[in-house]
């Protein structure tokens, strides 16, 4: 009977580990929405030395996959297929944030999967 207890008991925890709250689906989600250009966002870069604003992106932006400690890589969709790319070094004294201007649905019960055939076909350009 405690063995069957034991075992109840672990398997409960562990189909309840692979649970997440609805704050980390609806984050996800949101998430996933703005790295396909769904969520307008403000994106600031102050320096902290003079108490200054250097910079503000607004639109449709994303932090890119290629920003690091100490620089930050903003990409933004300006129409249907054109797309511009901002850099900016990161200092001790210059950060950044980044917020979202609008509310946005995000679902708290599922996940949010975007496939992109294009993604897996690439487009192939020959010189």
């Amino acid at each position: 009977m405690k063995k069957t207890a034991i075992a109840a008991a672990l398997l409960i925890a562990a189909i309840l580990s692979g649970c997440n709250s609805d704050a980390d689906v609806a984050s996800q989600n949101l998430s996933t929405a703005a790295a396909n250009f769904q969520i307008n966002r403000r994106i600031v870069f102050y320096n902290g030395f003079t108490g200054e604003y250097m910079l503000t992106i607004e639109g449709l932006c994303s932090k890119d996959n290629s920003s690091t400690d100490t620089k930050l890589a903003i990409i933004c969709k300006t129409g249907p297929n054109e797309y511009k790319k901002h850099f900016l070094g990161l200092s001790n004294d210059v950060t950044y944030f980044i917020e979202q201007l609008e509310p946005a649905a995000a679902s708290t019960y599922r996940y949010k999967v975007v496939f992109k055939p294009s993604a897996i076909v690439p487009d192939i350009e020959v010189k």
